[in-house]
């Protein structure tokens, strides 16, 4: 299963927790509806009287299940805030089968944006263009008109040293996230068993994966999540990123 069919399987389960917790709200909201009927509008409790602790007693068992319904609706927002935040994600991931290629072209990008940035300083700070001439030259670098129109605005005095800073530094971190994924993609996975836990090390999504025979203990279970293991439905075993560290982890966990 590609990146993008887990990613798709991913948003269906959220859209379909959402719905099935919409409809438990409904369903919880309309039963509390039909008991409050029963009840006669304005009828207030008769202290004293022999019906009271009953008359109580389902009095909270309304309250109860609205509480319900508002729980289950809360539930049904979050799930749904998950599916958008799934459908809306386009990190890169070393292990996406696309990776290299999305990668380079961000590489570019943030290059392209860091020549743009030193050039725009550079035309505007310079006190033998004219203003018409600065504005041919930025959009002869690639900008649009009102992008130039708006940095050869009076007060504008170019793009701020930060900006040029963290940019770079965005450029050393892909270039860095382009070779290991470059590296990740030359590698093939392997696996080994130790202790009756089969160890692959599935370089194609980039994660260390544990199969064990049968469910771990729970002491085993703790200890997995301790140690930056996750159980993932999708590939029925417990997996975290595949690094060094991690891989030496998981061979001192099953000694």
């Amino acid at each position: 299963m590609t990146r993008e069919e887990k990613k798709q399987a991913r948003i269906e389960r959220y859209e379909r927790l959402a719905e099935q917790a919409k409809e438990a709200s409904k369903a919880a909201f309309e039963k509390s509806h039909k008991m409050s009927e029963i009840i006669p509008f304005g009828q207030p409790i008769l202290v004293g009287h022999h019906s009271e602790k009953r008359d109580r007693g389902y009095r909270e068992k309304i309250d109860n299940t609205m509480r319900k319904s508002v729980k289950f609706d809360e539930k049904a927002e979050y799930y749904k805030s998950k599916a958008e935040a799934a459908a809306n994600n386009d990190n890169i991931y070393l292990g996406d089968e696309d990776a290299v290629e999305r990668l380079t072209e961000k590489l570019e990008g943030l290059k392209r944006s860091q020549e743009i940035m030193k050039f725009v300083n550079k035309i505007i700070r310079d006190k033998k263009k004219t203003r018409e001439e600065k504005f041919k030259a930025i959009q002869e670098n690639g900008l649009s008109e009102n992008q130039a129109e708006k940095i050869l605005t009076s007060g504008y005095v170019g793009f701020a040293s930060y900006s040029l800073t963290n940019n770079n530094a965005n450029i050393h971190r892909v270039e860095d996230q382009l070779k290991r994924a470059i590296a990740l993609r030359e590698t093939e996975t392997t696996e080994e068993e130790i202790n009756g836990v089969r160890v692959v090390r599935n370089t194609e999504e980039n994660r260390l994966q544990l199969f064990f025979p049968d469910k771990p203990d729970k002491e085993m279970r703790s200890k997995l999540r301790l140690n930056g293991f996750r159980f993932a439905y999708s590939n029925e075993c417990w997996q975290s990123y595949l690094n060094n560290r991690q891989i030496y982890r998981a061979k001192e966990l099953l000694k």
